[in-house]
């Protein structure tokens, strides 16, 4: 391998880094919340809204069936308006972030619906607002299985990543096309396949570490 792709190597994993970190978290701001409104607002819900929680559902749902390829054109205009360009890593954060909101609300509302029915109960006894509860009891009882869904959702991420490197996101993504694909140098390919694998290992490992703490707690 030519040493001189090294310091390309090295800016295209902070590049993918930067954008699965930051798209992460405007992930977890939006679709925590929107996980929330979909289990509160169902019919047996904290604060059921039978037509909200349609709505949400129908929204998380159209999200999901997009291909992220797909998802990245067509946002293309939206993508422009709000960083000022469709290319670069910048840009990719909108539609990563778009993307991984529907996924995460998901995986979000399945994580507080497995929390124990007789908690929630004894909190209302206590007489708890509908957001008290949420916010001491639904929260923090799913935290170790929320943290798993996050560690998928960065998982997800990555591989979003690698896919919008086809549209000049930058990345390690970009770099295995330009370099690996265009200009046929396997062993740069191989590469940045390794860093991936190894990214995704660290990232799993590190969420089972943290949610089992938190379960122990």
């Amino acid at each position: 391998m030519d040493m001189t792709i090294l310091p390309d190597l090295w800016q295209a994993t902070l590049d993918t880094l930067r954008m699965v970190l930051v798209s992460t978290l405007f992930t977890i701001l939006v679709g925590l919340p929107l996980g929330v409104l979909l289990v509160g607002t169902d019919r047996d819900g904290l604060f059921p809204m039978r037509v909200l929680h349609q709505v949400l559902g129908i929204i998380v749902n159209i999200g999901r069936s997009l291909p992220f390829i797909i998802l990245l054109v067509a946002i293309m205009p939206i993508t422009r308006f709000i960083v000022g360009t469709s290319i670069g890593t910048d840009a990719a954060i909108v539609p990563l972030t778009v993307a991984a909101v529907p996924f995460f609300g998901r995986v979000a509302e399945t994580s507080l619906r497995e929390v124990d029915s007789g908690i929630i109960e004894a909190a209302k006894s206590m007489g708890c607002t509908s957001w008290q509860i949420v916010l001491k009891v639904l929260i923090p009882e799913a935290l170790p299985s929320i943290i798993l869904g996050i560690t998928i959702t960065i998982i997800s991420l990555l591989g979003y990543s690698a896919i919008a490197g086809a549209v000049g996101a930058g990345g390690l993504g970009d770099l295995a096309i330009r370099y690996g694909y265009e200009r046929f140098e396997t062993d740069v390919m191989i590469i940045t396949v390794v860093l991936l694998v190894i990214l995704v290992q660290g990232i799993q490992l590190l969420g089972n570490l943290i949610a089992r703490k938190l379960t122990r707690r």
